[in-house]
C-alpha cells in the first residue's frame, strides 16, 4: 500500500523525501520497483507462487470450478507437484477461488431492524456467586435428514451445565416425516 502510493506521488515529490516523512526506507523502494521489473530479482517463495497459481488456477477450471483447497491439493500431488496444503489454501485466498459448497445455505432468523435489540439484563457479564442465581438460554439447529431440528438450551451460569432443553423438529416442505 505504502509502495504504490510511492509510486503515484515519485515523479512530483521524489523517493527520497516520501520516504523521509513515512517509516520505509528507500533501500526497500528500491527493492521492490527491481522486482516488479525484474521476476527474476523475485525471492524463491514469490517465484514458486507464481508456477504454483498457474497449476492451481489449471486444476480448478479442469474441474468445472467447483474443487475447493483439498481437492485441488490432492490433485497436483498426483500429478507429482509437492506442494504444501496450506500453500494451496493461501494461494486459492490469494486468486479468490473458492470451490463450490454443498447444499442450500439455511437461512434460521429473519431480523426485523423495526424492533428494538433485547435489553442485555446481566451486562455481559456472565458470572454467578452460587447455584440458580443466573441462567442463561441459547439455541441452534441440527440438520437432520428429515429437516432441521431446534435446540434450546438453559444453563447455570455458577455450575456450567445445561439444566434445561426442548427439542423441536421444524418440518420442510415437501419432505416426508416419520
Amino acid at each position: 500500500m505504502m509502495l504504490g502510493f510511492i509510486d503515484a506521488h515519485r515523479q512530483e515529490y521524489g523517493v527520497e523525501p516520501i520516504c523521509d516523512v513515512l517509516p520505509i526506507a528507500p533501500s526497500t523502494v528500491r527493492r521492490h520497483a527491481a522486482r516488479k521489473a525484474d521476476p527474476a530479482k523475485l525471492p524463491a517463495r514469490a517465484q514458486r507462487d507464481v508456477g504454483l497459481k498457474a497449476d492451481i488456477q489449471r486444476v480448478f477450471d479442469e474441474n468445472f470450478q467447483v474443487y475447493g483447497v483439498r481437492k485441488v491439493w490432492r490433485q497436483l500431488q498426483r500429478e507429482g507437484i509437492q506442494v504444501a496444503r496450506c500453500t494451496v489454501a493461501r494461494l486459492m485466498r490469494e486468486m479468490g477461488l473458492r470451490g463450490a459448497i454443498r447444499g442450500k445455505p439455511v437461512k434460521t432468523t429473519i431480523a426485523d431492524k423495526a424492533l428494538p435489540c433485547p435489553l442485555d439484563r446481566v451486562n455481559r457479564q456472565f458470572r454467578a456467586d452460587r447455584p440458580d442465581q443466573l441462567w442463561l438460554s441459547d439455541f441452534t439447529y441440527v440438520s437432520t435428514w428429515s429437516g432441521f431440528v431446534y435446540v434450546a438450551f438453559i444453563i447455570d451460569a455458577f455450575a456450567r451445565r445445561i439444566v434445561a432443553a426442548l427439542a423441536l423438529r421444524a418440518r420442510l416442505a415437501g419432505v416426508p416425516h416419520g
